[in-house]
């Protein structure tokens, strides 16, 4: 059943109107509302972590500590400083109490080392860099000359002993805390701030290359927080699980500024546990969460419990829940609602599904009253299609295309506002010009979506993990969702990899299995036959112990795609497509050369 085009508008509506009442120009900032909410529910608790409750007062006086602290050291608007922790309480005070003097937090991937780490911390552009104790291997990683130019404030974890030697030089960041004031320090440190200004630096997930840091300014973080609270009815006593890193847009900023904004509550895990998940939700009684596709599916994963419907969720909103979960999780679960979207962190331009349109990640009622449309783009030429003119075309309803976000000329509103990254080359390369008119300029998302005849968008792969093979476009977004549908598979990585002598990429699964030593190559083969055409059905598997993973649950393909099938840097079994045994078979040279295929090549 379709939902009235002005139903859905209306709901979108409150989403516009909400985000865009903050604009570039405004002079209340992050900082402003957390001290508005201490003063306004001083008593109510905004963090639930472990055993403890944060309150509004006690959160606010351990922010301004950070901000005296930060004063101490000559931080200023403008200036930077890195934050490298472990989702707790700390995390969330430490950019809290510098955002109010308009220091910029760059917050670090905690799964980091060596040369992405070290890139992370330039990229910045920070001086100092407050770590987490539980980080200090991370740290290890680096030379003492790649981490000369930076001073180490480290503050103890509770929850661990100190087992790692402490940087040299680097400074306890506890006992200066102590020592610091927790009153709010004078609105005068952040004069000259306002909302169009950058609150955080928040880096790429870095699964195509190194991180990019993206811009995220005081305006976004509150319009995002307003916005969501407005289309997802979140209220004061809301409590809001986290379980995603808070270095994340998802987990950072998105659950960090609804709670914000409602003054309601955030439960806050360390790390994501899939067996402890639903006992957290019932100890801190969770009424919404954030998600990522794959946290879903690890839940799914789990074995059914008569508890499976004892929990107070009624909403969840994320992104990446497949139509293959979709309804499986929602009927387990018992959730009444799914906010599902589409976006990035630097994105200008987003969808968010307000129906519950099983699978879809949003729609546009209305073209003329959203920034985003879909353009054809020509995955075997990696290029945009244009017409005889030379202007880009859009894309007609079932058509597979890049979503792109118009980026207007409105200096004084948040409107597809593109804040950009710390490079100018980055953010240039993210920019489309002259797409339907002279001088028109656009977002590029590097996404790849599908739109229906009702308007509703489908997500289908990222440029570049869209292969070709026999001539035929393979979206490794929908295999890996038709073989996570076979009963041992937990995990389904897809991706193309080239063989020596053939044009475009035969596909290849890495999959998890719940019991690997019962694979049934024949099986699996029907399987794919009666699921995926055959040019879709991956021609190479390999068996893994465990997925390589971002740390928001996305998978990793480059270093898979490297490696390819190549039997001398891959150790985990290989199987290969054979059609005259109707099976997938245990890979070797001389299965390679009877099937016509050549080595691995990349």
């Amino acid at each position: 059943m379709t939902v009235d085009r002005d139903v859905t508008m209306a709901q979108l509506a409150k989403l516009s109107s909400a985000t865009l009442k903050h604009t570039p120009g405004q002079k209340l900032t992050v900082g402003d509302v957390i001290e508005q909410r201490a003063a306004e529910r001083p008593d109510h608790p905004f963090l639930r972590y472990r055993a403890q409750e944060v309150s509004y007062a006690a959160h606010n006086a351990a922010c301004n500590r950070f901000a005296h602290w930060g004063v101490a050291q000559g931080l200023a608007t403008g200036d930077v400083a890195a934050i490298m922790m472990e989702n707790r309480p700390d995390f969330l005070a430490a950019w809290g109490g510098l955002c109010k003097l308009g220091v910029v937090s760059a917050l670090v991937n905690t799964q980091l080392r060596h040369d992405a780490l070290r890139h992370m911390l330039e990229t910045g552009g920070a001086r100092h860099v407050i770590v987490g104790s539980e980080c200090l291997a991370n740290l290890e990683s680096l030379t003492a000359e790649q981490r000369a130019p930076f001073v180490f404030h480290v503050l103890p974890d509770p929850e661990q002993s100190d087992c790692v030697e402490w940087p040299a030089g680097a400074l306890d960041l506890a006992g200066a805390l102590a020592s610091a004031s927790d009153q709010n320090p004078d609105r005068s440190a952040r004069d000259g701030l306002v909302a169009g200004m950058d609150l955080f630096f928040i880096f790429t997930s870095g699964t195509t290359g190194l991180p990019k840091a993206a811009r995220l300014s005081h305006m976004r973080f509150l319009g995002v927080g307003d916005g969501m609270a407005a289309v997802a009815e979140y209220g004061p006593d809301d409590v809001i699980y986290c379980a995603l890193p808070l270095f994340h847009g998802a987990g950072g900023m998105v659950v960090t500024s609804i709670s914000l904004a409602t003054g309601g509550s955030i439960a806050l895990r360390r790390k994501f546990s899939a067996t402890r998940f639903w006992d957290d939700v019932r100890t801190y009684g969770v009424t919404g969460f954030q998600y990522i596709g794959e946290m879903c599916r690890y839940l799914l994963n789990q074995p059914p419990s008569e508890r499976d419907r004892d929990h107070s969720v009624r909403l969840i909103m994320g992104a990446g829940l497949g139509a293959d979960m979709w309804q499986a999780f929602q009927a387990r679960f018992g959730i009444e609602r799914i906010l599902e979207g589409w976006s990035s962190t630097e994105a200008n331009t987003n969808l968010l599904n307000v129906d519950n349109r099983v699978g879809s990640c949003g729609r546009i009622p209305y073209p003329n009253l959203h920034n985003g449309r879909l353009i054809r783009y020509d995955v075997d030429a990696d290029c945009h299609v244009r017409d005889g003119d030379g202007a880009f075309v859009e894309c007609e309803p079932g058509e597979v295309g890049e979503f792109i976000g118009m980026v207007p000329n409105l200096p004084d509103s948040g409107a597809g506002r593109f804040e950009g990254y710390t490079s100018a080359e980055a953010t240039e390369a993210k920019l489309l010009r002259n797409v339907f008119s002279e001088g028109d300029e656009w977002y590029r998302s590097g996404d790849l979506l599908r739109r229906d005849a009702d308007d509703y968008f489908y997500f289908v792969d990222r440029i570049g993990d869209t292969y070709r093979w026999k001539s035929e476009n393979v979206s490794t977004q929908e295999v890996a969702e038709v073989l996570s549908a076979y009963p041992q598979v937990q995990i389904a990585n897809v991706y193309g990899v080239r063989v020596e002598g053939s044009p475009g990429r035969a596909g290849m699964a890495g999959l998890v299995l719940s019991k690997p030593e019962t694979f049934d190559g024949r099986a699996f083969f029907v399987f794919t036959e009666e699921h995926l055409a055959r040019y879709a059905a991956p021609v190479f598997l390999r068996i893994q112990d465990e997925a390589s993973m971002t740390s928001t649950f996305k998978l990793r393909k480059v270093d898979l795609q490297r490696e390819g099938y190549d039997t001398t840097r891959v150790s985990d079994p290989l199987y290969v497509r054979d059609e005259g045994e109707r099976s997938y078979v245990p890979l070797s040279d001389e299965r390679l050369r009877a099937l016509g295929l050549g080595r691995s090549v990349e």
